[in-house]
Parts: structure tokens; sequence; C-alpha cells
């Protein structure tokens, strides 16, 4: 039912439907094009699929779509807003130090000059801590190691985007009957 919605869009929507998963606007248009789908597990392969194919101009710019941390406040703002729905998560964190966030931001800066794109990270049920400390396992890798190992992130993210994405179109749905 609701992957039957995505399968009628016009392609154009469906490219921007599909670009608010992952920005890439290749990865989108192939997406778009490989329509009409039947459940998401095919929905999940196919975008694997053309992930997978990606090169690194792609990849940049699907990185691009997420919001480069880069003041303290910003990082106070994020981990705020998601420390009631990740409490479990964090086992009880409810907040990141300010040492913590000052660390972070830094690191940040240090990564993105290091790589010249921003450290992605599928952050879902991490505290700030937590990413701090995949942070620093990644300061200093490889360029190529790091593209491909935040390649493997951006699909992570991607796939908690989709099935997203097609729950909130199962709502819509259900809210218009």
């Amino acid at each position: 039912m609701k992957i039957e919605e995505m399968n009628s869009l016009p392609p154009e929507t469906a490219v921007e439907e599909f670009m608010k998963v992952c920005h890439s606007s290749k990865w989108a248009l192939k997406m778009a094009s490989r329509r009409p789908f039947r459940s998401l597990v095919e929905i999940e392969a196919v975008a694997d699929e053309e992930w997978a194919v990606s090169e690194e101009e792609d990849l940049l710019e699907a990185f691009e779509g997420h919001p480069r941390i880069g003041d303290v406040e910003t990082l106070r703002q994020k981990f705020a807003a998601t420390a009631d729905l990740c409490a479990s998560e964090q086992q009880g964190s409810v907040g990141a130090s300010e040492e913590t966030l000052l660390e972070l931001k830094r690191l940040n800066d240090v990564y993105f000059d290091a790589n010249g794109f921003i450290f992605i990270v599928c952050a879902t049920g991490k505290s700030a801590q937590e990413m701090l400390d995949i942070l620093k396992g990644r300061v200093g890798t490889d360029r190529q190691e790091e593209l491909r190992v935040a390649a493997g992130e951006q699909s992570k993210i991607t796939k908690i985007r989709l099935r997203k994405l097609f729950s909130e179109l199962q709502s819509e749905k259900a809210a218009r009957m």
C-alpha cells in the first residue's frame, strides 16, 4: 500500500523523496528509475546495489546532505533533542559534558581538514561520548579507508530513513481514510 504510493509518484517527485533519504542525486535518480517496488526489503536491496556502485563524487554529495557539526551550541542542541528518545540506549546518559562537546567539535574540524568531508556516523542510539570515541578511532585513518567507512555509515542512515519514509507514507494514507 505505502510502496504503491511511491510507485505512482511522478519521476521528479520520487527523486525528491529519495533525495530526502540520501542526498546523492545520481542515487536518487537511479532509485526512482528502478520503480516499481514490491516491498521495503526490495527497496533496501536496490538501495544497497545502487549505493555500492556510487563513485566518490556521489558519496561526497550524499555526505554534504548532513549538517557539519560546527559549533558547541549546535552540538548541545542536537544531543539535548535526542536525550529522551535515546535514554535507555545510552544507559541512562542524560546529556553530554562541555568537555565532550568541545572535543567532539575540535576533532570534527580535524577530521574535515584531513579528509575534505564531514565525519559520517550512524548516530541513532549513540551518546555524544560514544560518537566522540568513534571519531577518535577514525581521525588519522587513510582518506580512501574513511570514504569506505563513511559510505557504510551512510548506507545505515539511508536504511533508517527509508524505513521512516515508508512508515510516514503509511501514516499519511491512514490519516486520509
